[in-house]
């Protein structure tokens, strides 16, 4: 087992910094050339090594990219749950897991749209809704459920367990203006963030009014149902 460092932190292995310099490389060609043209060989040639080497540890270009969903996930859990250390305020941790994600990406804004185009395509195994994304998916809603349970806010029990996952809905309209965003800094998706949020966690409140329960139910059923549809597909 490789010891940590004095700074506590393990220091990664040669496998899992190849794969990060294979995962860069292939970013960088698919801004200069585009996805469909940036072969594995272009890609294993950029990172420094071999194309078997490079087929070791990515079995496609499609795997590649989960490759770097999943690096990603990690990376923006890690900087949010240090973010988000003393607060407690359900507005303000959802502001705060949102401007961690946009931090994170700030260097992959300029070829977001090439992944865009590809995971649009609902066949694709690089949209966020497929199976293949399940991981990153799964760690994302993940880390809205920790934004819910670490906050103070009294939350609704008929809405708390599918709360993480409507965020994470939310999360992905976000993205979305992202992409399409050019304000310097990304100043417009701070303010539509710092505007929505608040305007959202007022929904949250009003969902225990006996005047909007029956809507809330209604709308934690269909997601129930939608869910189930897409694990066992007719």
């Amino acid at each position: 087992m490789m010891a940590a460092t004095t700074s506590g932190v393990t220091p990664p292995t040669k496998g899992e910094q190849t794969r990060a310099s294979i995962i860069d490389a292939a970013l960088s060609l698919f801004e200069e050339s585009g996805y469909d043209a940036s072969t594995m060989r272009a890609i294993a040639e950029r990172a420094g090594v071999s194309v078997g080497n490079a087929y070791y540890y990515f079995s496609s270009k499609e795997e590649l990219i989960q490759g770097f969903y999943d690096r990603n996930a990690a990376q923006h859990e890690a900087r949010a749950a240090v973010d988000l250390e003393g607060v407690t305020d359900l507005v303000e941790r959802a502001r705060v897991n949102l401007r961690a994600w946009l931090d994170e990406n700030a260097g992959f804004h300029e070829f977001a749209g090439v992944f865009l185009r590809t995971a649009s395509d609902p066949a694709s195994p690089m949209s966020p809704f497929s199976s293949e994304s399940a991981g990153a998916r799964d760690r994302a809603i993940g880390g809205w459920r920790l934004v819910v349970e670490g906050s103070d806010a009294a939350i609704p029990d008929t809405i708390r367990e599918e709360l993480p996952e409507l965020l994470w809905l939310y999360q992905m309209g976000i993205v979305l203006f992202w992409v399409h965003d050019r304000s310097e800094g990304m100043a417009a998706t701070r303010l539509l963030i710092d505007r929505t949020v608040p305007m959202l966690m007022r929904a949250v409140e009003f969902s225990a009014l006996p005047m909007v329960r029956e809507v809330v139910n209604d709308l934690v059923t269909l997601i129930a149902d939608l869910r189930r549809l897409q694990i066992e597909p007719a």
